[in-house]
């Protein structure tokens, strides 16, 4: 590593630990540039910066949580409120928790680590560039939001150890919103249909299921949605990338002129709808699957007070170590507002 840019590093790594209460010039072990758990404040805003990064989380819930494990948070008013009650009989008014919320089931912040390393060589590269900490910042905070969307699209499992190599989709870190859905609301699920007990076939001919995704999509909001939520103006398909074929919808593929057509980043949308509702393609979505439900209905949960960093020289790789990381967990706020569609085949059974 360059001279001037180690100079930099110290600088950044000096800055990041004064924001988190952490002594000037304090280092644990040789080597160590400096350990320390987030301070709140800054766990707020690099909370807040996942969401400016990332389009897909800007849309969806990202809750901070003070207890490790108990019932879901709960955004916005899911119930009804109006009603009446026969006093003259003696009933008593009794208000509802406005969130009407599941209790199917309770979030489990769990430990995972979001480790990294800067390579000497990366570091020089970037060391002529002026925003030198924010691109330090903002290259790490990219890519763990692609990792929640990965987790929260795969994850089935929360494995003691996880390995990347056998499960490189983070199958192994959480249990995600899809496998929540499949575990928690599986009447909420269809994975096959009536002409083969291990796949929906769409197709026009008469030995598919549905004549296209219109059809199938439009069924599913009627059967499987609560009935309280299948006109909700919130609600969006989203499609596994196998399933965008210029026969069924077209994507747009370019920003448009008008503000609705400009989506950026990592959720991009449909030039027409699917059973009457939006249909977006995010990352790391399953093929062959589609999800309705609403962005605000799924969220990720982060246990404040959770957050440890620990940066340190490795000259052994020629890197820069980075330790880091927090209680998180996956939720889905109200399976009656969501549906899961799988094993979804173009074409007709042969």
């Amino acid at each position: 590593m360059l001279t001037s840019t180690r100079l930099l590093v110290h600088a950044f790594v000096a800055q990041v630990a004064k924001l988190n209460g952490l002594p000037a010039g304090l280092t644990a072990t040789p080597g160590q540039l400096a350990e320390f758990n987030v301070a709140p404040a800054i766990e707020q805003k690099l909370q807040a910066k996942l969401r400016e990064i990332s389009d897909f989380m800007s849309r969806i819930n990202v809750m901070p949580v003070v207890n490790q494990q108990g019932s879901r948070v709960g955004v916005g008013v899911n119930r009804s409120l109006a009603s009446r009650t026969n006093r003259a009989a003696g009933n008593k008014r009794s208000p509802q928790d406005i969130t009407g919320s599941d209790q199917i089931d309770q979030y489990l912040c769990k430990k995972t680590d979001y480790d990294y390393a800067w390579s000497y060589e990366l570091l020089d590269a970037w060391s002529h560039q002026p925003e030198f900490q924010q691109l330090c910042r903002d290259a790490v905070l990219a890519q763990k939001a692609e990792d929640v969307m990965c987790i929260g699209f795969n994850g089935v499992a929360a494995a003691v150890e996880t390995d990347r190599e056998e499960f490189p989709l983070l199958q192994d870190v959480n249990f995600g919103w899809l496998h929540k859905i499949r575990t928690y609301a599986p009447g909420r699920v269809m994975a096959h249909g009536t002409k083969d007990a291990l796949k929906i076939y769409v197709s026009d001919t008469g030995t598919a299921d549905y004549v296209n995704l219109d059809a199938l999509v439009f069924d599913a909001i009627q059967n499987l949605i609560h009935e309280r939520y299948r006109t909700a103006t919130d609600l969006v398909v989203m499609v596994g990338s196998d399933l965008v074929h210029e026969k069924y919808f077209k994507i747009v593929s370019e920003a448009g002129d008008k503000a609705t057509e400009q989506v950026a980043r990592d959720v991009i949308l449909s030039s027409r709808q699917l059973g009457g509702k939006p249909t977006v393609q995010v990352p790391f979505f399953p093929a062959g699957s589609i999800l309705i439900t609403s962005f605000k209905n799924l969220s990720y949960y982060w246990q404040i007070g959770t957050a440890r960093r620990a940066i340190q020289d490795n000259p052994s790789l020629d890197q820069i170590d980075n330790f880091e990381s927090i209680n998180d967990a996956f939720m889905v706020e109200d399976y009656g507002k969501a549906a899961l569609l799988e094993n979804i085949q173009l074409g007709p059974k042969v």
